[in-house]
């Protein structure tokens, strides 16, 4: 059972220890939406030749009047940007460089009471894991001990499920922040398209982590408690067992002593009426002696 016991909790400690990596990695990155956004291109210079609309400005006569024939999605430039938590980056049109912005700026003031309750919902959310992954290690220090180990197990259970419920409600309620923000957000930094990123998918691999190991905490507590019980049960019915062994060998024992006094006192009974001959003990029936009593005593 000690062994069984151990390889379960090795497979929840590392069930948790990939959650709480994979819910740190996702907290501090800005991948959780990506996409592109739709900006005007901007003038063409010296230093710019490409991706730029060219007005001809004649710079002998710059009075004169010069039209630009670019016209729908030639006139714009679609640059990358992706989103995080704390902060929303994009690519700057005019170098090679990114320009990053805080999200919970961006977020409609109507949605940021949600956004702050969904990143302390994600901050608990990694707490819980550290303390349910401290308790899982604790409980492999102590896995001689079965009670100190069941105690330790069952907390480490409360801890992880916990922790795994904030997480689901804190991804749920940025994704709706986030949806809000697509639709009211500034115009400058309004997606044209996007899609989740690898943040996301990595925050949700997290919570599929901490949900399986909070699932084999519990099936490590609830296996531990059946053996235990059953190898309890077992044991008391041995020593149930015993005690009727001895107490059949103890009224049997007497059984034996009483019939000898029987017998004895039969024996000099006989003496006692002129009969001489000495009867075996183990040669008599018990009978015969029931009636030869009888007899006498009558």
């Amino acid at each position: 059972m000690r062994t069984s016991r151990r390889c379960r909790t090795l497979l929840s400690v590392s069930l948790n220890f990939f959650a709480l990596l994979f819910s740190i990695t996702a907290f501090i990155t800005t991948y959780w939406c990506v996409g592109t956004q739709r900006v005007p291109k901007p003038k063409c210079s010296k230093l710019r030749t490409h991706q730029c609309i060219d007005y001809g400005v004649n710079e002998t006569d710059p009075n004169k009047v010069v039209y630009s024939w670019e016209t729908g999605d030639d006139r714009f430039l679609f640059r990358q940007f992706h989103t995080g938590i704390w902060f929303s980056c994009e690519e700057n049109i005019h170098d090679e460089s990114e320009r990053c912005r805080s999200f919970i700026d961006l977020a409609p003031a109507s949605e940021k009471g949600m956004l702050w309750l969904s990143l302390v919902s994600e901050m608990l959310y990694i707490v819980l894991l550290v303390v349910g992954f401290s308790l899982m290690c604790l409980e492999l220090v102590h896995s001689s001990n079965v009670i100190d180990g069941l105690k330790l197990n069952a907390f480490a259970a409360v801890f992880t499920v916990l922790s795994g419920l904030l997480g689901m409600v804190a991804h749920v309620m940025y994704t709706q922040v986030f949806q809000v923000t697509v639709s009211l957000g500034p115009p400058d930094w309004r997606p044209y398209n996007w899609d989740y990123g690898w943040s996301f998918c990595m925050a949700w691999a997290s919570f599929t982590c901490c949900m399986g190991a909070s699932v084999t905490t519990l099936n490590s507590y609830t296996k531990t408690v059946i053996e235990f019980r059953h190898k309890r049960k077992t044991f008391e019915q041995s020593i149930r067992e015993e005690h009727a062994r001895e107490a059949f060998g103890y009224f049997r024992e007497r059984s034996v002593h009483s019939i000898s006094k029987s017998v004895e006192v039969y024996s000099s009974q006989s003496l006692k009426s002129g009969r001489r001959t000495p009867i075996p003990a183990d040669s008599l029936d018990l009978s015969d002696i029931a009636a030869s009593l009888g007899e006498e005593q009558c």
